[in-house]
């Protein structure tokens, strides 16, 4: 199936020989977040986006995912690693051009969608983050608890990422709602209150997808026939959704100044949950 050098890379005999077996070895603090399994997963689609297939590029992608795990300043890279300026800057040009979300939609599995959740989460941001010069465009805004972005997100049925919206702090999630739904091909969608509004529900019925919605408490028109107080329970899986990503540091808090980065940060985490799959 595979020839002798790509059976190299995908097992990862190349990365062994340049220098990742040091970065396991005894004594050593550093941890690695891909197994060979995932490995073997990432080389076919990294071979697709016709980047320099270097044997070294085992190493640069843990050191992102270090990055990304620890939420630590690039300076802090460990020289195990290489130059955190080279791998910054090759991190950064990913971003630009796309390569992190294509590779998020390659890892991403055949999708469930008998029924899809949304909800949001707010993500503080460090005080490092906010020197950009226009905080609206990197969707840095003023919240309750400060300067903060918003990850608003869509679900499969089993509480699996199908893609998100970023937007600053202070944005209603019914603002977004819309746009998620577009995304959507399910036969239910689940949401909190936040998204019972008319605009979201007559998208909903446009769609031909069926509402799990509960009114709000301050609503003239108490009646909701379409609402499942049952399947309405399950709605905690987004919820866990959001738990795992904020398991990874730079997720957590943003550290990032640059929108693109940031997204870039959430679409590695996305796809190591896929990858875990």
């Amino acid at each position: 199936m595979f020839s002798n050098i790509e059976e190299d890379l995908i097992f990862g005999i190349f990365p062994i020989k340049v220098g990742l077996r040091s970065l396991t070895k005894v004594g050593n603090m550093l941890r690695t977040m891909i197994t060979d399994h995932m490995w073997s997963k990432l080389v076919p689609i990294l071979k697709e986006f016709k980047i320099h297939f270097s044997n070294r590029i085992r190493i640069f992608m843990e050191a992102v995912f270090w990055k990304l795990r620890t939420g630590a300043p690039w300076r802090d890279l460990p020289t195990e690693f290489g130059s955190y300026s080279t791998i910054f800057n090759k991190f950064n040009r990913w971003s630009k051009i796309g390569i992190w979300h294509k590779l998020f939609l390659k890892m991403r599995g055949e999708l469930d969608n008998e029924w899809n959740f949304i909800d949001s989460t707010i993500v503080k941001a460090h005080q490092h983050s906010v020197n950009s010069s226009d905080k609206k465009i990197e969707c840095i805004g003023k919240a309750v608890c400060g300067n903060s972005s918003k990850i608003h997100m869509i679900a499969d049925s089993h509480g699996n990422p199908i893609e998100f919206i970023l937007s600053e702090g202070q944005v209603h999630d019914s603002r977004i709602g819309n746009q998620l739904i577009e995304i959507s091909n399910a036969e239910n969608l689940i949401a909190d209150r936040a998204y019972s509004n008319k605009k979201i529900r007559e998208k909903l019925l446009d769609k031909k997808i069926q509402a799990i919605i509960p009114k709000k408490k301050n609503s003239i028109d108490k009646s909701n026939e379409e609402f499942d107080k049952h399947l309405y329970k399950i709605r905690h899986l987004i919820e866990n959704l959001f738990s795992r990503l904020k398991q990874f540091r730079s997720i957590a808090t943003r550290y990032d100044k640059s929108k693109n980065n940031f997204a870039s940060m959430i679409y590695m985490g996305c796809s190591i949950i896929w990858g875990k799959i």
